[in-house]
């Protein structure tokens, strides 16, 4: 059976893998991305190279919802690494590794196993209820970094009246 996947796809199919390692590594040591540190930042870099690969590839033939989710993803980050507030910066990396899990769900259950994919179409039950799995995945995770955020000890700053 030849490989339907184009040289443009496998390249972003081994790209794509990093900033799912990363962030993971990131969630599971710091209990979120924080792009100040190493895996954070390897982390933002796999993640503009997933992206970036990807605009070049449509099943479609031109922009489709993948790349959407892309840019995104991108702005998300971008969003995340301008903010000058925790929560705001914690919940954007979080919801721009959310994004990317999107994509990769559907191509997977779509493609995989090749020749008999476990699901037919991103409408298909299980691609759905994966998403909706994620959505929830994400939300439960989202409240444990808004909780650990609240939970840290407060820098006190001067205020203008104290000086």
């Amino acid at each position: 059976m030849a490989n339907p996947m184009s040289m443009l796809g496998i390249i972003h199919t081994l790209v794509s893998v990093p900033p799912i390692v990363f962030g993971v590594w990131a969630f599971l040591r710091d209990g979120r991305i924080d792009p100040a540190n190493r895996v954070g930042k390897a982390y933002v870099v796999s993640m503009i190279t997933s992206v970036v690969t990807s605009f070049g590839l449509s099943s479609t033939g031109g922009f489709n919802p993948g790349h959407g989710l892309g840019l995104l993803a991108l702005l998300l980050m971008a969003v995340g690494a301008f903010a000058s507030g925790a929560y705001v910066r914690t919940l954007t990396y979080s919801a721009s590794f959310m994004v990317l899990l999107v994509p990769g769900i559907n191509e997977t259950l779509t493609r995989l196993p090749a020749g008999q994919p476990l699901a037919s179409s991103p409408q298909d039950p299980l691609v759905q209820t994966s998403l909706a799995a994620l959505l929830v995945l994400f939300l439960c995770g989202a409240t444990y970094q808004v909780l650990k955020l609240r939970a840290r000890p407060q820098v006190a700053t001067p205020s203008a009246s104290g000086r």
